[in-house]
């Protein structure tokens, strides 16, 4: 069995729930994959040997970066008003933080940014445990804090 072959069920699945999800379930989804970034990017530290300490930690800062900028460039400024700026300041301080541990490789900020976007990601799954994504269907500020 190939490796590709391996990941197919895992793509596939991973491909469905996000077609099937609920704009709240892919906000989940992506705080998710933040954090899981974030906490191998921690990982790095453990490394002894400079070019694994190096990539572990880089590598999968990007990933997280990445992610928050998809967050940030999905919210909706024009009828999210002071949630939707409140989220954008938020999602470019996280970046920026991300970016000064990644160019000083040091451990304070990350645990910083990984703490807050734990916060937020717990935040958001019990609103979504409660219902709130419902309730709020008509609230355009759901639709600008959601991404």
């Amino acid at each position: 069995m190939t490796m590709m072959s391996r990941h197919k069920p895992w793509d596939s699945y991973r491909k469905v729930a996000t077609q099937t999800a609920t704009q709240g379930q892919l906000v989940l989804m992506l705080y998710d994959g933040a954090l899981s970034f974030l906490e191998k990017a921690m990982t790095g530290f453990d490394y002894k040997d400079p070019l694994m300490f190096n990539q572990t930690i880089n590598n999968n800062i990007l990933r997280a970066q990445a992610i928050i900028h998809e967050m940030n460039a999905s919210l909706n400024m024009k009828e999210g008003g002071e949630v939707a700026s409140n989220f954008r300041r938020l999602y470019n301080y996280f970046y920026r933080r991300l970016t000064v541990a990644n160019h000083t490789k040091k451990k304070e900020p990350l645990e910083e940014i990984t703490a807050r976007v734990r916060v937020l990601r717990d935040s958001w799954a019990q609103m979504l445990r409660h219902g709130g994504e419902a309730r709020s269907a008509d609230d355009p500020s759901r639709e600008a804090a959601a991404a």
